[in-house]
């Protein structure tokens, strides 16, 4: 990996005095290096996915939800639309090309949506370039192991939760729904 961006695992830790930055940033790699178990790397390869496909994968789910009921149902989500060659449409990513750029804020704009940057799913089919964030274990699992669901679609209900759909017409129901 060109950084940490994904390997930095999100957990508490007990920092004994005299410690570094460089001594929490092993700590938390080694905490990842301790759950991306053989198991995790037999499943990857069964979907056919690198580690760091898994990663960035399960970085856009721990990003758009934190329904801990949901991540399957988004991973799935996302595992069915990469199935069909479509783009991810992802705003997460949309906002960490923001980020990237130097531009703060959680807005998103027209021209966020056309922004040429490899992490923009609204312009680049397949996963971003890497992870945007640092998944939790449960995000993990989801991306390794998504519900069994056909759908293509989820909104946000503005709840901390999401409606999901299989077809475009569902889905701008429930965008006129949730979002309009």
């Amino acid at each position: 990996a060109e950084s940490l961006e994904g390997y930095l695992f999100p957990e508490t830790y007990l920092a004994p005095r005299g410690d570094d930055a460089e001594d929490l940033v092993v700590r938390m790699v080694s905490a990842f290096d301790a759950i991306w178990t053989p198991e995790s790397r037999r499943r990857a390869a069964e979907l056919e996915m690198s580690t760091r496909e898994v990663v960035t994968l399960a970085s856009l789910i721990e990003a758009e939800t934190r329904a801990p009921n949901e991540r399957p149902t988004v991973s799935a989500v996302f595992h069915n639309r990469l199935a069909r060659g479509m783009l991810l449409q992802t705003d997460p990513t949309v906002i960490y090309a923001r980020h990237l750029a130097g531009r703060e804020g959680r807005t998103i704009y027209q021209s966020d949506l056309r922004r040429d940057s490899p992490y923009n799913t609204y312009v680049y089919p397949g996963l971003p370039i890497g992870p945007i964030g640092n998944p939790r274990q449960a995000s993990i699992d989801a991306a390794l192991y998504p519900a069994d669901v056909d759908f293509l679609y989820f909104v946000s209900r503005n709840d901390g939760t999401h409606a999901f759909s299989r077809t475009l017409a569902e889905h701008n129901e429930l965008v006129d729904r949730y979002q309009r």
